[in-house]
């Protein structure tokens, strides 16, 4: 997946940010305030680490040589993926809903309310629904 599409995915999730706390060079994606992804390289290749639910995290390991144990980050709740190589773009995109679901389902009832009656269910857990 390119760069470019990889940015334009995360921040099609309702009311994410773009910022740059570290760097100039490495972008972390909040939605209110709490961050469900960071973008970045390390050693040449391009990394998007995302939030995982931890047995899951070690399922995607196993199966996908592009995730790993999420580089400079809690090992057991992150993944680091290399989106460049040979994952899927749809696997890539079910990656980040999935992180992005992770981070609203941890926030405070009023504000997790106020973001479905904003953009509706489906925009904010997509195939996490059931598991909210």
């Amino acid at each position: 997946m390119q760069l470019d599409r990889v940015k334009s995915y995360l921040l099609s999730k309702p009311e994410a940010v773009e910022v740059y706390p570290f760097d100039n060079r490495t972008a972390v994606f909040k939605v209110q305030g709490k961050m469900f992804a960071l973008l970045t390289r390390y050693q040449a290749k391009g990394l998007l680490n995302l939030k995982c639910q931890p047995d899951h995290a070690i399922e995607l390991r196993d199966v996908f040589e592009e995730v790993i144990p999420a580089y400079h980050m809690n090992k057991r709740h992150w993944n680091s993926v290399m989106y460049e190589g040979s994952l899927p773009d749809g696997e890539i995109e079910c990656l980040i809903d999935h992180s992005y679901a992770l981070v609203v389902k941890g926030m405070k009832k009023s504000i997790k309310e106020g973001l479905v009656l904003r953009h509706g269910e489906m925009a904010v857990y997509g195939s996490d629904i059931q598991e909210r």
